[in-house]
């Protein structure tokens, strides 16, 4: 590779790197072209991206970003996944790795925020943003019904008393 394609990469990256919500990096032990293709799809599906780089391009690109400083994570073969949503990234490595024992997730970044294994694993359980707005319209729509029902109690079991004392005195 020449150095002004090096220098492009470098380009490409730092800028998609920018960008990214969330950041993780995963260890490529001996994957199949197939298998990579197979997360890339899967990564492209929920809105990310997955990229295989030089540790030393990787580094350089990651660098001038925002992000946390994860460059000692770059050892070996690596695979960078990210996405603008924060959780995407996590989500579908850590799927992709416990389905696959040769891609191992090392850690990453989320803004300035650097990851471990398990935080990303954490992350990757956590709900999405979709369901956590769901979740939280429900609990708001819960008190106004239990309100509701309240107040329409009292009034109803005077109803209900009404209601048997005039059926007691129809007995009668």
């Amino acid at each position: 590779m020449e150095r002004a394609e090096k220098r492009e990469v470098v380009t490409s990256l730092q800028a998609a790197l920018a960008e990214a919500g969330s950041i993780v990096v995963a260890r490529n032990a001996g994957l199949t072209v197939a298998d990579l293709e197979t997360l890339r799809k899967q990564m492209k599906q929920a809105g990310g991206t997955v990229k295989v780089a030089k540790n030393r391009l990787a580094k350089l690109a990651l660098k001038d970003t925002d992000n946390a400083d994860i460059s000692a994570l770059f050892t070996g073969p690596i695979v960078l996944a990210f996405a603008k949503d924060p959780m995407t990234a996590p989500k579908v490595a850590a799927a992709f790795a416990d389905k696959n024992q040769k891609f191992e997730v090392l850690g990453g970044a989320m803004g300035k925020t650097g990851l471990d294994a398990a935080n990303v694993k954490a992350l990757a359980t956590m709900p999405s943003l979709d369901q956590l707005r769901a979740t939280l319209a429900g609990m708001l729509k819960q008190p106004a019904t239990r309100i509701a029902s309240v107040v329409q109690a009292p009034g109803a079991q005077i109803a209900r008393v009404l209601a048997a004392y005039a059926d007691k005195s129809n007995a009668a």
